[in-house]
């Protein structure tokens, strides 16, 4: 594990029982109702934000392919386009399209839709397992997430300053504990790299269904991501003016891994240019396993010079 020498291991394995209720909540989310032969629909998730969280449609899209593939093979990748915000007083319908069954490989195209218009296209592809090669980039040392305040504790401490709509959703108990390394104050956000780290993972001990763990990933991966590319500019998603938007979102799945074990996500924006950001991450294990990595291209325009008020709009998530 690399941790500084003065952070211990986060402990065993949380014994295991019944998820907490949001995470419940969560996992229900993900589950999906099978309308019909590759078609099926998922309740939508208020997160205060307006719009439906891009977290929540890519997860419930890569729990519809999922659904329709051999249970020997697992996703290793997929593509997603964010098309149009999703409202969070409907439901979002997935159809799944079977592009490819071959003989080590799947393929699946998934179409979200509400009100009978797509608002995400994603594309995943499902492999077996099978022996090769392994090596992977070493995980930076970082410190360990014993000791870091949890996103919803900096929330508290900010809660006398942060808007009325955002206040009981940002500290109300959420399905994934969040301990940034380094965390940003959004009301007052300062010049720094475009750099960021957090440990993440289910609030409670999780079944043990590896497809699920990975959908709760790909839900997880959204949060904290495109306002990284912010950070050099000295604003983040709340400043007033700023219109935030994920565009797409790339995830590769390297090896195996727990939602309910601390992973660490490492973030970089290596350009931003006009009103489009670039923002890539990188999943780690607590023993330094590359477990997963990410891209996304977003919307960031500066609006400031109208001001004109409007509330943050954004598919991401996160007190960042």
């Amino acid at each position: 594990m690399r941790v500084n020498a003065a952070d211990g291991p986060s402990g065993p394995r949380r014994a295991t029982g019944a998820p907490s209720p949001v995470l419940a909540e969560l996992i229900d989310l993900l589950a999906l109702e099978q309308l019909e032969e590759n078609l099926f629909r998922g309740p939508s998730q208020d997160l205060g934000w307006g719009t439906v969280f891009g977290g929540q449609v890519l997860g419930q899209a890569l729990s519809a392919a999922t659904r329709t593939v051999a249970p020997n093979r697992a996703v290793h990748s997929l593509h997603a386009y964010f098309l149009r915000p999703g409202d969070v007083s409907r439901g979002v319908v997935y159809e799944v399209e079977r592009l490819r069954d071959g003989s080590s490989f799947s393929a699946r195209r998934v179409v979200a839709v509400q009100h009978g218009a797509p608002i995400l296209h994603l594309t995943a592809s499902f492999h077996e397992p099978e022996p090769g090669f392994d090596h992977h980039e070493p995980m930076p040392t970082v410190p360990g997430p014993e000791g870091l305040l949890s996103e919803r504790a900096l929330a508290a401490k900010l809660a006398p300053h942060l808007p009325e709509g955002f206040r009981e959703k940002l500290l109300s108990d959420r399905p994934i504990e969040i301990r940034p390394i380094d965390p940003q104050n959004p009301l007052r956000p300062v010049p720094k790299p475009a750099q960021r780290a957090l440990w993440l993972r289910a609030a409670t001990a999780l079944p043990d269904d590896p497809a699920l763990h990975r959908y709760l990933l790909a839900y997880a991966s959204d949060f904290h991501f495109l306002t990284t590319a912010l950070q050099p500019h000295g604003v983040s998603w709340m400043t007033p003016g700023m219109q935030v938007a994920s565009l797409d979102h790339a995830m590769w799945f390297h090896r195996p891994f727990r939602m309910d074990e601390w992973l660490l996500y490492v973030v970089d924006g290596p350009s931003t240019k006009g009103a489009l950001g670039l923002v890539r991450g990188r999943v780690f294990r607590e023993d330094g396993a590359l477990v997963a990595e990410t891209a996304q291209e977003g919307l960031v325009r500066d609006r400031r010079d109208q001001r004109a008020p409007r509330p943050p709009t954004n598919f991401e998530g996160g007190l960042s």
